[in-house]
C-alpha cells in the first residue's frame, strides 16, 4: 500500500520513494504529425515565395566585453536547409513511435530552433534581426507569464485549478499602481499586488476548497469580478485622480556588473529591473521547495492523493488554502510587472487574457515550474516576434502574427509536450470524512 513520508528520496527528484512514475512511451502520433504538418507548412510558405538575398542577424550589443560578430546567411538556401533538417527530425521522431521508443525532448527542442532559423531567414530576407531585442523582449514579455504560471503550477500541484490566474494578475497590476502611486515607493506597489492575488485565492479557495463550488466555474466567475470590479473604479476613481492615484513610481533597470556585459546574455537576462531578478529567484525557490522539502512532498501528496495524505496527519484543506493563497501572491506579483515596470500605470483590462496564456503554459510545462517557466517564455517569443517582424517590414500578413502566441500555445499543449497528466486529485475537492 502507497503512503505518504515527510522525507524524499534524494535520488528520486523530490518524489516519495515507493512513487511509481510511468515512463513516457512511444507510440504516439502527436509529435510526429505536429512536426510534418509544421514542416510541410514552412516549405508551401518558401515555394510560394521564395526570397533572395540574405539575412543578417544582429548578436552584439553596446558595453559588451567584445563584439560578437553579425551572421550572415543566403535567405533562401537557409530557410530550405532548415527544412530538410526538420523533415529529419520528424522522420527520426516517426522512426521512434514504430519502434515504441520514449520521444527525447531533443527533438522538439531541435525542430523548433530549426524552423525558426529557416522562418525567421525567409521573414527577414535583406534585412537585419537585432537577437538581443528579439530575445530580450520575449523575456520582457514572458515575466508576467511566468508569475502566473508559477501560480498556476502550486495550486494545481495541491488539488485547487486555479482558472483565476487572469483575475490576480489584473488586479495585481491595479493594486501596485495604486499603493505605489500614493507611497512612491515601487516595493510597496509589489507588496500591495501580492495581497491583491491572495485576496482572489482567498476567495477561490472559500468557495472551491470550503463550499465545493466547481472550481472552474467559480475561477472564471472571479476573472470576470475582477474585470468589472476594475472598470468600475479605473473610471470612478483613478480617471479623475490619475495623478494622485494612477502615476506610479516604478522599477528602474539595475545592470548587474560583470554578468550584465557577457555578450548576448548580458544584455537580454542582467540588464533587467529588480522585479525580474525577484522573478529568477522565485522560480528557483518553487523548483526547490516543491520537489526537495518536506512541504512541497505534502504540496503534492495533497494533490495526488488527499486520502492517503490525511490518513498519515497532513491536514489536507489547510494545506490547499496555504498553498493556493502563495500561488495567488506569486501571480499577483506578475500583475505588478504591468504598472511599475511596462506600462507605467494602470489601463483597463491591461493583461490582455495573460492569465489564461499562464494556465497554458502550466499544461504545456506538464505542471513543473521550470517546464512552465520554459513554456511561458515560449510564448513571449512569440508574441514578441511579431512586433519584431513589422518593424523590419516583413511579407507575413500581420493577421498571422496576432494570432501566432495563440497558435503556438495551441500546439505546445497539443502535441508537442507529448503526454500530459495533471495531478490525480486537480480539482477535485475533498471532504474530509
Amino acid at each position: 500500500m502507497s503512503t505518504v513520508t515527510d522525507q524524499p528520496a534524494p535520488d528520486s527528484g523530490g518524489l516519495a520513494p515507493d512513487t511509481v512514475v510511468a515512463p513516457t512511451r512511444g507510440g504516439s502520433r502527436k509529435l510526429p504529425v505536429v512536426l510534418g504538418v509544421l514542416t510541410a507548412l514552412l516549405a508551401v510558405v518558401l515555394l510560394r515565395s521564395s526570397h533572395a538575398g540574405s539575412t543578417t542577424f544582429q548578436l552584439a550589443a553596446e558595453s559588451d566585453f567584445f563584439a560578437l560578430p553579425d551572421i550572415v546567411v543566403p535567405s533562401g538556401p537557409t530557410a530550405w536547409l532548415m527544412v530538410v533538417a526538420c523533415l529529419a527530425l520528424t522522420a527520426e521522431a516517426v522512426r521512434r513511435m514504430l519502434a515504441h521508443l520514449r520521444q527525447p525532448a531533443w527533438i522538439p527542442i531541435a525542430f523548433a530552433l530549426a524552423w525558426m532559423v529557416g522562418f525567421l531567414s525567409w521573414a527577414a530576407a535583406d534585412s537585419s534581426i537585432r537577437m538581443v531585442s528579439l530575445l530580450g523582449g520575449a523575456v520582457a514579455l514572458a515575466v508576467p507569464l511566468v508569475f502566473g504560471a508559477l501560480g498556476g503550477v502550486l495550486g494545481e500541484r495541491a488539488g485547487v485549478v486555479n482558472i483565476a490566474i487572469e483575475g490576480q494578475l489584473l488586479l495585481g497590476a491595479f493594486a501596485a499602481a495604486i499603493t505605489a502611486s500614493l507611497t512612491g515607493s515601487p516595493w510597496a506597489g509589489l507588496l500591495a499586488a501580492m495581497a491583491a492575488g491572495a485576496l482572489v485565492a482567498l476567495i477561490l479557495g472559500l468557495f472551491a476548497i470550503t463550499y465545493f463550488v466547481d472550481q472552474v466555474i467559480v475561477g472564471v466567475v472571479l476573472n470576470v469580478l475582477v474585470v468589472g470590479l476594475t472598470n468600475f473604479l479605473f473610471r470612478q476613481v483613478l480617471t479623475p485622480n490619475a495623478e494622485g492615484l494612477n502615476a506610479p513610481d516604478g522599477f528602474d533597470r539595475l545592470p548587474i556588473p560583470v554578468l550584465g556585459d557577457i555578450p548576448l546574455i548580458g544584455p537580454i537576462l542582467f540588464r533587467q529591473t529588480p522585479l525580474v531578478y525577484v522573478l529568477y529567484a522565485v522560480v528557483a525557490l518553487v523548483a526547490y521547495a516543491l520537489y526537495r522539502t518536506r512541504w512541497g512532498l505534502r504540496v503534492r501528496a495533497v494533490g495526488e492523493h488527499p486520502k492517503a495524505a490525511d490518513t498519515v496527519g497532513i491536514k489536507v484543506n489547510r494545506t490547499r488554502y496555504r498553498t493556493l493563497l502563495l500561488a495567488g501572491a506569486i501571480a499577483g506579483a506578475g500583475g505588478a510587472y504591468y504598472t511599475l515596470v511596462s506600462v507605467g500605470q494602470f489601463n483597463r483590462e491591461m493583461t490582455g487574457g495573460a492569465g489564461y496564456i499562464a494556465l497554458a503554459a502550466v499544461i504545456a510545462g506538464k505542471w513543473d515550474p521550470i517546464r512552465a517557466t520554459l513554456a511561458a517564455l515560449l510564448f513571449g517569443f512569440a508574441t514578441n516576434l511579431q512586433g519584431v517582424l513589422s518593424v523590419i517590414g516583413s511579407p507575413v500578413p500581420s493577421q498571422f502574427m496576432l494570432m501566432l502566441p495563440y497558435l503556438v500555445g495551441i500546439l505546445a499543449v497539443a502535441g508537442l509536450v507529448g503526454r500530459s497528466r495533471p495531478p490525480a486529485a486537480d480539482g477535485v475537492p475533498y471532504r474530509q470524512q
